[in-house]
């Protein structure tokens, strides 16, 4: 046997005897160990998307203004035949392009949009300055930022569409039988400012609150109240007087209001104008 097989060997039998004598502690510590190490190195600047751009493994963070001046640029003089967004048209889409990729540097980038190609159809333009083209060039791989990091992607927080009157009038015909925006709903514009979180909450609200039950007793005794617990093998009830009462799952019948079936019976009927228009509506009730 070889010396580093010896050494191995060793490793390995000392690792086996440390997972007995530390048991499940050693496996927490083992399971961490292999976690990607997004921990930021010291040069950099340690917020959450340049940690996700190093573990992407993508190359150096573009100029986000550089890439801004570039972008009317790429407009007037690629998006014709590379598309409004780099991502292909006539020509080829540039985020998937090899040249750009490995071109940290912008430098054969920026020669290809002064000299062209012209076996493949593309022309030069040489009248745009060395820092035009580079910023043309910083455009495109921001483009491939955004494709490659969804999370840097960002929404404004508004909302242009949706009319507020037509909201009202749905809110009317099919959610007034059950809320009320002096009620349970006052004031929920205040709560829910921005149009996705309150998009988000008409369509389909992800607290029910406190679940209402009706338990019929084994004597045929029906009371109603609030479940305090419930699962398989017991349940509580809680009266509207604060009494609780507690059963075996098996001997009774629980019956639970779903406060979701409305909402629920709305989801196939929904289009974008309706959604839309409810949301506005409902971001006035402050």
């Amino acid at each position: 046997m070889s010396r580093t097989s010896a050494v191995l060997l060793s490793a390995a039998g000392l690792l086996c005897l440390s997972v007995i004598s530390f048991g499940p502690h050693m496996a927490r510590v083992s399971a961490h160990m292999q976690e990607p190490n997004l921990q930021r190195p010291q040069n950099a600047r340690g917020n959450g998307a340049e940690r996700s751009h190093i573990f992407l493994g993508l190359g150096r963070i573009p100029d986000e203004a550089a890439a801004k001046r570039g972008e009317p640029l790429f407009k007037q003089s690629c998006a014709v035949c590379h598309g409004a967004d780099a991502r292909g048209g006539i020509g080829p889409n540039l985020l998937r392009s090899v040249l750009v990729l490995h071109d940290d540097k912008n430098e054969e980038v920026s020669q290809v949009i002064k000299n062209g190609r012209p076996q493949s159809g593309m022309p030069g333009f040489p009248n745009l300055t060395a820092e035009e083209r580079n910023d043309i060039a910083e455009y495109v791989q921001h483009q491939i930022e955004l494709a490659a990091n969804r999370g840097l992607y960002k929404y404004s927080g508004t909302m242009s569409s949706g009319d507020a009157a037509k909201g009202k009038a749905f809110f009317a015909a099919n959610c007034a039988s059950c809320h009320s925006t002096t009620g349970d709903l006052a004031g929920i514009g205040n709560k829910f400012s921005d149009p996705t979180a309150m998009l988000a909450r008409i369509a389909w609200p992800r607290d029910r609150g406190p679940r209402q039950a009706t338990v019929t007793t084994p004597d045929g005794r029906k009371l109603t109240g609030t479940l305090a617990h419930y699962d398989d093998f017991e349940t509580t009830l809680k009266s509207a007087d604060g009494t609780a009462s507690t059963w075996p799952t098996s001997a009774i019948k629980v019956e639970i209001a779903d406060k979701l079936e409305g909402h629920r019976a709305l989801l196939p009927k929904y289009t974008d104008d309706d959604l839309h228009n409810l949301t506005r509506y409902l971001l006035t009730i402050k």
